[in-house]
C-alpha cells in the first residue's frame, strides 16, 4: 500500500508539471485515468468534466475511482425513499446525486467504481461488463461470475457484486458500474434501508438484491489487484499501453471549471431539491405522560420543499394560533431537519410561558423533525 501510494504521488507530480494541453493530447485510441481523491463529489464532477469536454471520437476513456463512505442515488430518485438519512447524518456518510439514472448504491474504499466513456454511437455496456468479468477470470479462473440481462454482475449465480447506470448525451455517453471487493456490508444494508412510512412517489425505486464481496470468495483479492487487472484488460482490448494516468480532481490546471462542478453537486438544491414530487401520509405515535397520542400528518413536497402541510392534532392540545403558525411556517420551507429546527425554535417564542405547553410543543416538533 505504501509503495502504491508513492507511485500515485510520483505520477501526480509528473502530471502537475505537464501542460494541460499535452496531458489530454496522448495518442488516440484510449486513456486510463485513476483519481487520487476519495471524495464522492469530486469524482462525480470528473465524470461530468470528461463527458462535457473530452473528444471521445478520438479517445475513449476508462476512469477508475474509489470513495470514502457515501450513498449515491440516481438522477431521478428520492433520497427519503432510498436510504436512512438520519443514520447517514449520525455516521457522517455523504449523500450524493449523480447525473445518470439507475438505483442507489453504497460506496466505501472496499468498493471500486469504473466509468467507461465513449461516443453515443459506440456506447455498449454489455461489452464493458464482459470486459470486467474477463479481468476477474484472468485473476481467478475459478470465480463463478457472469453478466445478467439486467446488466448486473452476479457471483455464484445469486449474489450481486456489480450494479450499473449510464448517461447518454447527444454525442457522448458514459456507463459506470461498481464492483464489491471488501465493502462494509453491515453499513451497506443499514443505510440503504429507508425508515419512512407512508411515502408515495413516482421517483425511480431501487431493486433490492443479495450482495457479496469478492473478498468473501477469495480473501487474497484486493481492490488494487482488481483495478490493475481491469486496466490491463481495457488496454489489451483497446490496443493501448497499460498505463494508468493518476489525476487530482481538484486541479483546475488539468480540469478547468472542475471546482464549480464539484460545488454544484454538493448543494442542497441538487442533492435534495431535484427529488421528484412526493407525498407523505403517516401517523405519529407520540408518547405523552401516561398515554399515546396519534397525530396524523399529510404533506406534499415538491423540489424538496413542503407545498402542503396538514397536522391533525387532538382538540385543545395546542393553542389554535400556535398550531396555525406552525403549519404556515412549514409551508414553503425545505423538507429538512435543520431548517425545521430553526423554524420551531423561532415559533417557541410565541408560545405562552407555560411548562406543559412547552413540553407538548417540543414533543410535536421533535416528531416532525424525525420525519425528515
Amino acid at each position: 500500500m505504501v509503495l502504491q501510494s508513492l507511485k500515485n504521488c510520483l505520477w501526480l507530480s509528473c502530471i502537475l508539471r505537464t501542460p494541460k494541453a499535452c496531458f489530454w493530447s496522448t495518442a488516440s485510441g484510449g486513456l486510463i485515468i485513476q483519481s487520487v481523491s476519495n471524495d464522492v463529489y469530486q469524482n462525480l464532477a470528473v465524470e461530468d468534466w470528461i463527458h462535457d469536454h473530452m473528444d471521445l471520437e478520438r479517445q475513449q476513456v476508462l476512469f477508475l475511482w474509489r470513495n470514502s463512505p457515501a450513498v449515491v442515488i440516481g438522477r431521478h430518485q428520492n433520497p427519503w425513499q432510498e436510504c436512512n438519512l438520519r443514520l447517514l447524518r449520525q455516521k457522517n456518510i455523504k449523500l450524493a446525486r449523480r447525473r445518470s439514472g439507475g438505483g442507489t448504491v453504497y460506496h466505501d474504499l472496499g468498493n471500486i467504481n469504473l466509468t467507461f466513456f465513449t461516443t453515443r454511437k459506440k456506447y455498449e455496456r454489455m461489452e464493458n461488463l464482459k470486459l470486467v468479468v474477463k479481468a476477474l477470470k484472468s485473476l481467478r479462473p475459478q470465480l463463478d461470475v457472469h453478466v445478467t440481462d439486467r446488466y448486473d454482475i452476479l457471483l455464484d449465480k445469486q449474489y450481486k457484486i456489480s450494479g450499473t447506470a449510464a448517461k447518454l448525451g447527444r454525442t457522448s455517453a458514459y456507463h459506470h458500474c461498481t464492483l464489491l471487493c471488501n465493502a462494509d456490508k453491515f453499513v451497506l444494508s443499514s443505510v440503504l434501508k429507508s425508515p419512512y412510512k407512508g411515502l408515495k412517489s413516482n421517483a425511480t425505486p431501487s431493486v433490492p438484491a443479495s450482495v457479496k464481496n469478492l473478498f468473501e470468495e477469495d480473501p487474497s483479492l484486493t481492490s488494487e489487484m482488481l483495478l490493475d487487472a481491469i486496466a490491463k484488460e481495457y488496454a489489451l482490448q483497446h490496443q493501448i499501453d497499460h498505463h494508468i494516468t493518476v489525476i487530482n480532481p481538484a486541479d483546475e490546471t488539468l480540469l478547468p471549471g472542475i471546482t464549480n462542478k464539484t460545488k454544484e453537486l454538493q448543494t442542497w438544491e441538487w442533492v435534495y431539491g431535484k427529488t421528484p414530487k412526493f407525498s407523505i401520509s403517516t401517523c405519529l405515535n407520540m408518547a405523552y405522560k401516561d398515554s399515546v397520542l396519534d397525530v396524523k400528518v399529510n404533506m406534499d413536497v415538491k423540489h424538496g420543499r413542503i407545498e402542503v402541510c396538514n397536522i391533525d392534532l387532538p382538540e385543545q392540545w395546542l393553542p389554535p394560533g400556535l398550531y396555525s403558525e406552525l403549519v404556515k411556517s412549514l409551508s414553503g420551507s425545505k423538507f429538512c431537519p435543520n431548517e425545521t429546527t430553526t423554524l420551531v425554535t423561532t415559533l417557541l417564542r410565541l408560545c405562552p410561558q407555560d411548562d406543559e405547553l412547552h413540553s407538548r410543543w417540543s414533543l410535536l416538533c421533535e416528531n416532525m423533525i424525525m420525519l425528515m
